[in-house]
């Protein structure tokens, strides 16, 4: 476990989720279970299936953050381009791998199918980079140098993840814990400025929408230090006391499942 934190960026990939066909949940989901191994998410993109445009973020991303990692684009169709776009960025060949055109062999023939044109596409691997695997559909993504390039549909990125863990450096995470009640962001604001100055290391954000159980207001306090963190916490319960509302106190943020993304 590191004594310095590492930080991450997220670059999401993919014309369907800036025409809003599609809705993504890969950055959130990311960016949470890089919060659980104590990486810090310092910024997440979403760019166009256009290779200059992937290439330009990826740059200056990889340069900026620890980590970097990618989600789209690395399926079989003519539009996921992600692979030879990071290719491009990093000066190198995007040659099929030996490697990755075997694994796709043994996937489609334990399935009685064929490794079609398309789908040896998606073997197409940047020079120097490692394998990252693929349990859920056979096609693997790849880490090149601190880039970790994932597959776009939830499920799949998801599983990727798994081989992923072990080549990070964990730091400490955050411990943090949600209050939610109910109140106006306005009434509240003071009280809650006033806690975090009061506890050093205490870091504060305020969320209003539906949460459930009536409430219209989260409050999120977290810390490196849990008693602090508790501290905290038990500080904004009784700022919605002090309104008529009984909060109700939770360990952790809510991370709801939904929405998707192809490649």
């Amino acid at each position: 476990m590191s004594k310095t934190r590492k930080n991450a960026a997220i670059l999401a990939i993919g014309d369907e989720l800036l025409s809003g066909r599609t809705r993504d949940m890969n950055i959130h989901y990311i960016a949470g279970w890089l919060a659980d191994r104590g990486i810090k998410t310092g910024e997440a993109r979403i760019v166009a299936d256009e290779s200059q445009a992937i290439a330009s973020a990826l740059n200056e991303l990889r340069t900026g953050f620890d980590y970097v990692f990618t989600s789209g684009g690395i399926g079989p169709t003519h539009d996921d381009i992600t692979a030879s776009a990071i290719a491009e960025a990093f000066g190198v060949g995007c040659p099929i791998s030996e490697e990755a055109k075997a694994l796709l062999q043994e996937w489609y023939q334990t399935r009685g199918e064929e490794l079609t044109e398309g789908r040896l596409r998606m073997a197409r691997i940047p020079e120097g980079a490692i394998l990252i695997k693929n349990t859920v559909s056979g096609a693997p993504g790849f880490q090149i140098e601190n880039v970790f390039v994932l597959a776009g549909v939830p499920a799949i990125m998801q599983s990727m993840l798994e081989d992923v863990d072990y080549r990070l450096d964990h730091g400490r995470a955050d411990h943090v814990v949600t209050i939610m009640g109910k109140g106006l962001e306005s009434q509240l604001a003071e009280g809650l400025r006033a806690i975090e100055q009061a506890l050093y290391g205490v870091k504060i954000g305020s969320y209003p929408g539906k949460t459930g159980k009536g409430h219209n207001l989260s409050i999120v306090v977290k810390s490196l230090d849990k008693a602090l963190a508790e501290q905290a916490a038990e500080a904004v319960a009784a700022l919605f006391r002090s309104l008529g509302s009984e909060p109700e106190v939770i360990e952790g943020t809510k991370r709801p499942d939904e929405g998707g993304q192809k490649g």
